[in-house]
């Protein structure tokens, strides 16, 4: 009898263990199976993260522009990239040549002062020969004409550095041009943008953005292109004056010293 109830206990401890086996089995699916949709899910949202940040790594500058170039128009665009390069071609010759321009003053003078004392003025003319720059040649012609008087130098010192001033200015008139005419050429392709739109609704008979959105863009990118053109050349007019500002100003200091060595000179 024990050893029936014995094997019954045992029977009735497997059963019951299997029971919760296969009960325990569907929920350790069901878990499963959701903790494989909740991975899924996640990938999907990394990839929906990641997916815009790469494409937009993946368009390099020089796409974007030349996207943005084409549907603002190149008829109206290309007059305004054209008028950029030509006056940043300007600029940076001005600035060049402004930069073989400046020389250290003082030590120039030092150097032409010295001459004129040790070897007279065909040693000092032959110091300013040898320096580039406005001042050396201003130099040069106020030395050339010592023997017709210090009226005369004065007169020559005066009249050349006024022909020095031209040249350091010459081009800047240009640059003036292109910075108005930049904006001015951005606000005539928003004219014209904003004609296309009228027209196109008249067409149509009906405002939709669909209609409106071409004229608009091309509006806003022909403007958008104008005013940068503007800005940056702006940017190089205003250095390339100050630049001039600084050397006639070391011009004008140096004729007044000039005159006054010759003066001693003289004496």
């Amino acid at each position: 009898m024990k050893k029936l109830f014995l094997v019954l206990a045992v029977a009735a401890l497997s059963f019951s263990t299997a029971i919760a086996q296969d009960a325990a089995a569907p929920a350790a699916e069901e878990a499963t199976v959701e903790n494989a949709e909740a991975v899924v899910a996640e990938e999907a949202v990394v990839e929906e993260a990641i997916d815009p940040e790469v494409q937009i790594a993946g368009e390099s500058l020089h796409h974007v522009l030349m996207q943005k170039f084409l549907e603002g128009g190149w008829g109206w665009m290309l007059p305004i990239l054209i008028v950029l390069v030509l006056g940043l071609a300007i600029a940076i010759e001005r600035i060049l040549f402004l930069g073989l321009s400046t020389i250290n003053t003082k030590k120039f003078i030092a150097e032409v002062e010295k001459a004129l004392n040790e070897g007279g003025i065909e040693a000092a003319k032959a110091v300013c020969r040898d320096t580039k720059g406005p001042i050396a040649s201003i130099y040069w012609q106020g030395l050339d004409r010592y023997e017709q008087g210090l009226d005369a130098v004065e007169k020559a010192v005066v009249s050349y550095g006024s022909v020095q001033t031209g040249q350091l200015e010459s081009g800047l008139g240009w640059l003036s041009l292109f910075i108005a005419l930049s904006p001015s050429l951005g606000f005539m392709g928003t004219v014209v943008g904003l004609v296309q739109s009228f027209d196109s609704i008249q067409a149509a008979g009906d405002i939709s953005p669909a209609l409106v959105a071409g004229g608009m863009k091309v509006a806003l990118l022909t403007t958008l292109l104008g005013l940068i053109a503007a800005m940056v050349l702006q940017v190089f007019y205003n250095y390339v004056i100050v630049k001039i500002d600084g050397i006639v100003n070391e011009m004008e200091d140096a004729s007044i010293t000039l005159m006054d060595i010759l003066t001693v000179y003289k004496k």
